[in-house]
């Protein structure tokens, strides 16, 4: 341990803390703007600095590192006025345009402009260099309103191995941009969006799909069919000041009833779908000597991970579309022709935690269905906007339930949103669909947990089954790489492209933390618990689809809605 004084005050904390975590021991909390508690601290903010006794340079509180005996000052009047200074230089190469902004209320830059009691600017303002970046179908990216705080830099390079974005230029005139300057829609971004979690301000964003699905909404002659994914209603509470993990599943129906959506139907349903497909899949692998491991495909981050880093690696793919493209083909066939609607009046719009399905969405093949399947994508963030703008008052909202007939799923369903909840899900029933035993343990907890990569061996039956989980593209490469050695002997891999899986998705609401995506993750296994049907099979919606309309699982029709090929790309 390390004796110190901070302001005054005695602490003792463990050798090799920084001054920043050991003030926050004291209840003192040091301004900072750059900091991320998911990245390394690289001080290029400057406003975290702070005096040391004995030494004539301020030093930054996220970095350096206590000292037996050091006395620190976090508010001088000398520590003040440097804070100001770097936050009005930061400030003259930012457009003060904060009402015309998506992060006015949650801008970092705004906030702590505030805290540090910023009235006016002593510098001159000058536009940083880049214009607007719109060539991605998922992400906007907008250089004028970058600080070049590195987060996102960070976040793609070392979170998830991508380094799509990086800095160019030198000194007062540098900024951040692709590789050659090609937009993000020609560089080696996957859409994760985990760039856009991570960013203070608003130059990362998702393109917005919020104005054609409300001209949808107020067309007479189209039936909106809205879907919910599993993740969104662990988290959509914080759009509206609720503590992170709050589940409002009922609430979030009743918001969207009120919306003028024509039906709420739930991305759970096609969830326990995917579980159905797969795991047939799997099990027609295992015995008949299919390419192993196989690894899942509903995240689309990682679709374009593999498609673009691992080519090769691709017959390890399962073949099933994701739940959200699974919805969307269903929607315009199954429900159109059981509602007796025209397919080409339905306007399907699905709610994601997830960027890079705005990407999914417009993947030429993703049209099943004669039309495109998923017609508008909104994020977390998008739907809690269009809520406040329709001036509904969420957290008073009653619980309502999902609509027939693709409203029913299960707990498998719900876990989906958390890092190991697709694997789980998928050995709930491929242990009882193998054995013709009743599980004697649903709760599979080797497979839950934030660790980047965990293993496990579930014995079914006669068979050891090993898996593995890995969420971050980062840890997806370990594994990636053990495939191509030949060194995995895994049957399953689950791959989330974000850390934490669909709870810590590129489209939640900011701030996204370890601390705040292991609260979602609780309240996802809380609606899973809380659930009467627990696993895929069980499902008596899933069950009613195969004998009216799908066959069997992985039939021909099936084979044709739901599932799906990949593409070898180069990485531009």
């Amino acid at each position: 341990m390390v004796n110190l004084k901070i302001d005054g005050r005695d602490v003792a904390v463990a050798e090799g803390t920084t001054i920043m975590d050991a003030a926050e021991v004291l209840n003192i909390k040091i301004p900072r703007l750059c900091y991320h508690p998911d990245l390394k601290p690289v001080s290029a903010c400057r406003v975290c600095v702070v005096e040391i006794k004995g030494d004539r340079l301020l030093r930054t509180a996220c970095s350096y590192k206590v000292a037996e005996g050091m006395e620190v000052q976090t508010n001088t009047p000398f520590v003040r006025d440097s804070r100001k200074m770097a936050m009005e230089l930061l400030l003259s190469r930012h457009p003060q345009k904060c009402v015309e902004c998506l992060r006015n209320g949650s801008c970092e830059l705004q906030q702590m402009s505030e805290q540090l009691g910023i009235l006016e600017n002593h510098f001159e303002y000058h536009q940083r260099l880049g214009s607007l970046d719109t060539s991605s179908p998922a992400i906007v990216r907008d250089p004028s309103k970058c600080i070049l705080c590195r987060r996102c830099i960070q976040v793609c390079a070392e979170v998830q191995g991508v380094s799509a974005i990086g800095v160019e230029g030198r000194g007062y005139d540098s900024w951040v941009d692709t590789p050659f300057a090609r937009g993000l829609g020609e560089a080696t971004c996957v859409a994760c969006g985990q760039c856009i979690d991570r960013c203070p301000v608003a130059a990362l964003y998702e393109k917005s799909h919020e104005d054609k699905v409300w001209e949808a909404l107020s067309d007479p002659n189209k039936h909106v069919v809205v879907q919910t994914a599993p993740a969104i209603r662990a988290a959509i509470g914080e759009m509206f000041g609720l503590p992170a993990g709050t589940l409002l599943t009922g609430q979030m129906v009743s918001a969207l009833r009120r919306m003028g959506f024509d039906k709420v139907m739930d991305t759970d349903f096609t969830a326990d779908l995917t579980i159905m497909e797969e795991g047939t899949e799997l099990i027609k692998r295992i015995t008949t000597g299919g390419v192993l491991p196989m690894i899942t495909s509903c995240s689309p981050g990682w679709i374009n991970f593999i498609e673009r880093f691992y080519p090769t690696l691709l017959p390890h793919l399962s073949t099933c579309k994701s739940p959200q493209q699974m919805f969307g083909a269903l929607v315009k066939t199954y429900y159109a022709e059981k509602s007796g609607i025209n397919p080409a009046d339905i306007f399907s719009v699905s709610l994601m935690p997830c960027t890079a399905k705005k990407y999914e969405a417009e993947r030429p093949e993703m049209n099943a269905s004669g039309f495109q399947d998923v017609d508008a994508v909104l994020t977390t963030r998008e739907i809690g906007r269009m809520i406040k703008q329709a001036g509904i008052q969420f957290a008073q909202l009653p619980e309502e339930e999902h609509d027939d007939p693709m409203g029913i799923s299960t707990g498998a369903a719900v876990i989906f949103g958390a890092t190991g909840g697709v694997m789980e899900a998928a050995l709930r029933t491929a242990y009882e669909l193998i054995t013709g035993k009743e599980i004697p343990a649903i709760d599979i907890t080797a497979v839950r947990g934030m660790e980047g990569v965990r293993e496990a061996k579930i014995m079914i039956g006669d068979l050891e089954v090993k898996a593995a989980v890995a969420h971050g593209l980062g840890n997806a490469r370990k594994l990636l790489d053990l495939i191509s050695e030949g060194k995995a002997d895994y049957h399953f891999i689950e791959i989330m492209a974000c850390p934490g899986g669909c709870i810590g998705g590129g489209g939640q609401p900011v701030p996204t933390t370890l601390e705040i995506r292991k609260k979602r993750a609780e309240a996802i296994y809380q609606a899973d618990k809380g659930l009467p049907i627990r696993k895929s099979h069980e499902n008596p919606a899933i069950k009613r689809i195969y004998e009216e309309f799908l066959g069997e699982p992985n039939g021909k029709k099936s084979h044709h809605l739901l599932h799906t090929q990949y593409t070898a790309r180069s990485i531009y």
